[in-house]
C-alpha cells in the first residue's frame, strides 16, 4: 500500500479541524441557548448581553470555516429578531 506524506499530513489536519469545529459549534449552541432562555424569561438586558457575545462568536466561526457564511448570517438574523421582539 502506497502512503504519501501529503495524504498523511492532510489526514492529521482534518482530525484537528474536525475537533476544533465540534468545539466551536458546541460553544455557539450554548450561546444561542442562553439568548433564547433570556428571551423566554423576557429579560431584555440579559438577552442583549448574551446576543452581544454570541454574534461575534458566530461570525468568527464562519470566518474559520466551522459554518457556512450564509448559515452564520441566518443564525445571527434569527437571534437578533428574537431579541428585538422583546422591545416591541
Amino acid at each position: 500500500m502506497i502512503v504519501h506524506k501529503s495524504v498523511v499530513k492532510r489526514s492529521r489536519q482534518a482530525v484537528k479541524h474536525r475537533e476544533r469545529n465540534i468545539s466551536v459549534k458546541s460553544g455557539i449552541r450554548t450561546g444561542v441557548k442562553t439568548v433564547l432562555e433570556a428571551v423566554e424569561k423576557k429579560d431584555s438586558e440579559a438577552a442583549m448581553s448574551a446576543l452581544a457575545k454570541t454574534v461575534p462568536a458566530i461570525a468568527k466561526a464562519a470566518a474559520k470555516g466551522a459554518f457556512h457564511k450564509k448559515t452564520a448570517s441566518r443564525k445571527t438574523s434569527r437571534l437578533t429578531k428574537y431579541v428585538n421582539s422583546l422591545k416591541a
